[in-house]
């Protein structure tokens, strides 16, 4: 068995945003393995996500951002369960680059379930339109796959993150609660853009 040090767990902290006792027990089960404890802890921070997204976020902050030139500004409310969470350094970072993300891709809603229905229907009718002439079973995917890019352009969550586009902002977001320990719901925002 390899034995596990502190630089080791300091590491895979560095890695995983995970807590300290969190990651020396996941390098114990995996033997000192830095990739089997990234592994490990992937699948026991997922369920302590599922747990932390039932409580209640009656703190956070409002965050704003002006883009240089004061053409495009951005008003966003972030929650978490504490206000201790609400004012670290990791908590307003991630709130600032919300801002930086909302300014930049000009998403219009924070998730998929606040896309109106006649916006839908609209993105549903077009695509179809696009491809008449196609098996349904063919239409019905193509359709999908639109919707897909739509959301990708409207939801911030379903966004890739402006900084690092190879991760989605959900996925940044399951991050932060996994590291942080608590809850955090991106509330709303509003982008203003002058002359718009």
């Amino acid at each position: 068995m390899s034995v596990v040090t502190a630089s080791m767990v300091a590491e895979l902290r560095e890695k995983t945003g995970a807590g300290m006792l969190e990651c020396k027990k996941a390098l114990d089960e995996a033997q000192g393995n830095q990739e089997q404890a990234q592994t490990i802890l992937r699948k026991k921070l997922g369920g302590k996500i599922d747990k932390l997204s039932s409580r209640a976020t009656k703190e956070g902050l409002i965050e704003s951002y002006i883009h240089v030139g004061g053409k495009v500004g951005v008003l966003l409310e972030v929650n978490c369960e504490t206000d201790f969470v609400a004012k670290t350094d990791d908590f307003k970072s991630f709130c600032r680059d919300l801002c930086l993300q909302i300014a930049a891709a000009n998403p219009t809603c924070v998730r998929r379930e606040e896309v109106p229905e006649a916006d839908l229907a609209k993105e549903r009718d077009i695509a179809a339109a696009q491809v008449q002439g196609k098996p349904p079973a063919a239409v019905r995917k193509i359709v999908e796959g639109k919707l897909e890019k739509y959301y990708s352009q409207v939801c911030l969550l379903d966004q890739p993150f402006v900084k690092t586009p190879e991760k989605m902002i959900k996925d940044i977001l399951t991050e932060k609660v996994g590291k942080l320990g608590e809850n955090i719901q991106i509330r709303r925002f509003v982008r203003f853009q002058l002359g718009a």
